[in-house]
């Protein structure tokens, strides 16, 4: 497990960190999201060792981060961070041979990775010469050759399309489940939802909430509720303790404001035909971030 506790980075007088403090759990993939200037980048410079942090501590286990346990660490760079004029196989057994690895299980390692995701035909290319999207699948590429304990990732997903996106999804899903912390940033937050395990978000240099995704859903659902019904659902407009939020024939959401309230829309919708769905409305990560971040 990757801990950070208490992170505090100043540039001159502008302080950019501010007591920034998470975990990153073993086999567990972690969003990390915030706007543009929120910290994400510097905050993974300093889980890194490319930055020093003014104040607070990374840890590894338990036990203060070393240059040693960083090259265990596989880390993509939001910049693209390869060599330009070197083919793409050649350039990840030089990467991986940098690692320590033998000259062949540097190439066994390049060459998986380069089936994995989908570059068999782009092997012999120059980096240079490959799509922006397969720059971005040779820069992950160049993350995992090393065969790293530890992932951290700043916006692997960009220019990615769809099916791109389901092929580096894939692989990282791989790392997590044989036991990697995965930590990655990303501005696409409907990626993030469907791949995080945990999420933090951060806005002006503070955490503004961390947890797993289903107990942040939970935590800023609030009373707010959806109904599907035979009937036409317009009736709710009346009910004491309701707002109407959207409603559309049988179909409505609507916020209460209390559970007492819930009670009575529930026996009053049954009394009014049948229902198909009466259930508590959890938020999209987006919804959470809006309200956090406000």
């Amino acid at each position: 497990m990757l801990e950070l506790r208490g992170i505090d980075k100043h540039y001159g007088s502008r302080q950019v960190l501010d007591q920034v403090g998470f975990d990153v759990a073993g086999g567990r993939m972690t969003g990390f999201v915030g706007g543009n200037g929120a910290g994400k980048t510097t905050t993974m410079r300093i889980l890194l060792g490319v930055l020093a942090p003014d104040a607070g501590t990374v840890a590894l286990d338990g036990a203060p981060i070393r240059a040693d346990d960083r090259r265990r660490f596989g880390y993509m760079p939001e910049e693209r961070g390869l060599y330009p004029k070197m083919p793409l196989r050649e350039q990840l057994i030089y990467l991986a041979r940098l690692h320590g690895l033998t000259a062949s299980d540097s190439a066994t390692q390049a060459d998986g990775l380069i089936e994995r995701l989908g570059l068999g035909e782009r092997r012999d290319e120059l980096i240079e010469k490959l799509s922006l999207g397969n720059q971005q699948r040779a820069q992950i590429a160049a993350a995992l050759v090393h065969r790293p304990d530890v992932l951290v990732l700043d916006e692997p997903f960009s220019g990615l399309d769809p099916l791109a996106v389901d092929v580096v999804v894939g692989v990282l899903r791989e790392y997590a489940e044989a036991g990697a912390p995965v930590l990655f940033s990303s501005h696409q937050l409907d990626i993030v939802e469907r791949l995080c395990d945990d999420l933090t978000i951060i806005a002006d240099g503070r955490i503004r909430a961390t947890g797993s995704r289903d107990a942040l859903r939970d935590e800023h659902a609030g009373l707010r509720y959806e109904l599907l019904g035979s009937g036409d659902a317009g009736w709710l407009a009346s009910q004491p303790g309701i707002t109407v939020v959207e409603s559309d024939a049988g179909f409505a959401v609507f916020d209460v404001d209390d559970e007492a309230a819930v009670q009575a829309v529930l026996r009053e919708a049954v009394a009014r035909g049948e229902v198909y769905t009466f259930a508590r409305r959890r938020p999209s990560l987006a919804e959470i971030f809006r309200e956090v971040v406000r």
